[in-house]
């Protein structure tokens, strides 16, 4: 039955809200979507390219890394972010070709 295939799937259901949840923010999305161009950027390239402070696209980094979206890269003093996985980013650009934005 279908029902049945739900139940069995409710793991992998609740991580897709979790993901889901963990990007549902207008600065995240813009986020995602400059890694998923550029693939790595450091916390100054982001946030002068989205002129916001700092302090706030750091948070938003830190919590996207701590949901396991996001990882890092060290090169000496520089911390470079990246995706783990561009099936966000994948994701959000199937809800920005869809009639729900329209």
């Amino acid at each position: 039955m279908a029902t049945d295939k739900v139940i069995e799937d409710d793991k992998r259901i609740d991580k897709a809200a979790y993901v889901l949840k963990a990007v549902a923010h207008p600065l995240r999305i813009k986020i995602i979507q400059m890694l998923n161009e550029s693939k790595e950027l450091n916390v100054s390239t982001i946030y002068k390219n989205l002129n916001a402070e700092q302090s706030l696209i750091s948070h938003h980094l830190i919590n996207m890394r701590d949901k396991g979206i996001l990882d890092i890269r060290r090169s000496g003093k520089n911390i470079y972010y990246f995706l783990v996985d561009t099936a966000v980013a994948e994701i959000i650009d199937c809800i920005y070709k869809s009639k729900i934005l329209n």
